[in-house]
C-alpha cells in the first residue's frame, strides 16, 4: 500500500477553549454531528481542541492546507461504537483526494490525543 500523504498538528488547549466561546467559530470550523456528539458526552474538555488539530493534521496530509476547495467544516471526524474517531469519507473529502492523488480508493488513518496543556493528531492517507 502506497501512502500519498502524512499529517500531524498539535494545539495549544486554551487557545481553542478561548475561540469556542464564540459560537460563530465553533459553527464556521465543526460540522453538525460534531457539535451534536460534543454536547452529549459534555465530560470531553478538549472535545474540540482534539478535532481542530485532526483537520489541520488532515489538511497537511492531503498537502493543501485550508484553502480554497477546503474548509474546516468538509473534514468530519465521528467516533465508532468504542469511542475510536475516523474521518467520515464524504463527496468533497473523496472527490479531492480523487483529483490530488489520482485514485478513488484510499484509507484514512486518525490518531488523537491529549494531555492539559496540549492535543495532537496524526493522520495517515493511503491508497488502498
Amino acid at each position: 500500500m502506497r501512502i500519498f500523504g502524512i499529517g500531524v498538528d498539535i494545539v495549544k488547549n486554551r487557545r481553542i477553549k478561548l475561540l469556542t466561546k464564540k459560537k460563530k467559530f465553533i459553527e464556521r470550523t465543526f460540522s453538525v454531528n460534531e457539535i451534536n456528539y460534543f454536547k452529549k458526552h459534555k465530560n470531553n474538555r478538549n472535545y474540540f481542541s482534539k478535532r481542530f488539530a485532526a483537520k489541520e493534521a488532515f489538511s497537511k496530509a492531503l498537502g493543501t492546507g485550508i484553502r480554497n476547495d477546503l474548509n474546516f467544516k468538509d473534514i468530519e471526524i465521528l467516533n465508532d461504537k468504542l469511542g475510536k474517531p475516523y474521518f467520515l469519507k464524504n463527496k468533497k473529502i473523496s472527490n479531492l483526494i480523487s483529483k490530488r492523488f489520482k485514485t478513488k480508493k484510499y484509507n484514512l488513518f486518525l490518531s488523537i490525543s491529549d494531555e492539559k496543556d496540549y492535543s495532537i493528531a496524526f493522520t495517515i492517507i493511503q491508497k488502498q
